[in-house]
C-alpha cells in the first residue's frame, strides 16, 4: 500500500465488487510503454508487461454516509505502471493500475466517474447471468463496438496471493492513475482487504477490447483468477 507516502482520502466512496474475473495476457513492455502518458512507466513481472481484462459487478457504490448507491456491470482494460521522476510516489517499488478504458452499464455512473475521477468511462449495455458458480458476462457499447462475452467461474479453492507472486503483482494494487484531456497525470487511492483468489475456468467467446483500444490481440492464453466479492473504499483523485 501507499500509506504514508502521500496524504490520501480513500474513504470518499464505498462499494462492493462481485463476480470478478481477472484475465491477464503477457505482452512486450514496449507495446504498453508507447501508450502511457508522461510521468508513468510500465511495471513488469519477470520482464513482461500485462494487459488485463476485468469484468465484474459494481454493487452499492456511493458516499460512505449514503444508505444506498448505484449498482451496475463494469468491464475494464488495464495495465500496471509506476510513476517516474524523483518525487514519484511509486519510487519505492509500488505500482498501480492504469486504465485504457472502463465500460459501465449505467449512464449516471459513467457521467460521475468521468467528472469526479477523470477516468475514461464509456457507456455500454451489459448482461450478467449466474448459474451456480458460473457467470455469463456480455457487454457492448451503443455503437456496437467493444463487444465482450465470456463465461467464467472458480476452478479450485480460494487463497490470498503470496507476496511477490504473479497473482499478487496483478491484483494487489491500491493506486490508480489517469490522464485528463490536457495530458495532466492524476492518481487516486483505494483500500480493501487482501484478495482471496481462485484459479478461474474461462471461456471467452468475444473480446474486442484490445482492438478498440489500439492493441493487437496478445498471443497465447491469459492468466486467469476469480474472486466472488470484495468490499472497497476509494478516494478522490489528486494531481500527481
Amino acid at each position: 500500500m501507499y500509506a504514508g507516502l502521500r496524504s490520501t482520502d480513500p474513504d470518499l466512496l464505498s462499494m462492493t465488487w462481485e463476480d470478478l474475473l481477472f484475465a491477464h495476457w503477457p505482452v512486450d513492455p514496449d507495446r504498453v510503454e508507447a501508450r502511457l502518458p508522461e510521468g508513468l512507466t510500465v511495471a513488469t513481472y519477470d520482464g513482461d508487461a500485462y494487459l488485463g481484462v476485468v469484468p465484474f459487478v459494481m454493487q452499492s457504490i456511493g458516499p460512505r454516509w449514503a444508505p444506498v448507491g448505484l449498482s451496475f456491470g463494469e468491464l475494464n482494460l488495464r495495465t500496471y505502471v509506476r510513476e517516474t521522476g524523483p518525487d514519484a510516489a511509486s519510487a519505492d517499488g509500488e505500482h498501480g493500475v492504469y486504465f485504457f478504458a472502463l465500460d459501465a452499464d449505467d449512464r449516471l455512473g459513467v457521467t460521475i466517474a468521468r467528472s469526479l475521477f477523470r477516468l475514461p468511462y464509456y457507456r455500454a449495455t451489459m448482461t450478467v447471468d449466474r448459474a451456480g458458480d458460473r457467470v455469463a458476462f456480455r457487454s457492448r457499447r451503443p455503437d456496437g463496438s467493444a463487444t465482450f462475452a465470456a463465461a467464467y467461474g472458480p476452478d479450485g479453492d480460494r487463497s490470498v496471493p503470496e507476496a511477490g507472486s504473479l497473482a499478487a503483482f496483478l491484483t494487489e494494487n491500491y493506486r490508480f492513475y489517469t490522464a485528463d484531456d490536457r495530458g495532466r497525470l492524476w492518481y487516486g487511492d483505494i483500500d480493501h482487504p487482501p484478495w482471496e483468489l481462485a484459479p478461474a475456468r474461462v471461456d471467452i467467446v468475444t473480446n474486442e477490447l484490445f482492438a478498440v483500444n489500439g492493441f493487437e490481440h496478445p498471443a497465447g492464453e491469459p492468466v486467469c483468477h476469480y474472486s466472488p466479492r470484495i468490499r472497497v473504499t476509494a478516494g478522490r483523485p489528486h494531481r500527481a
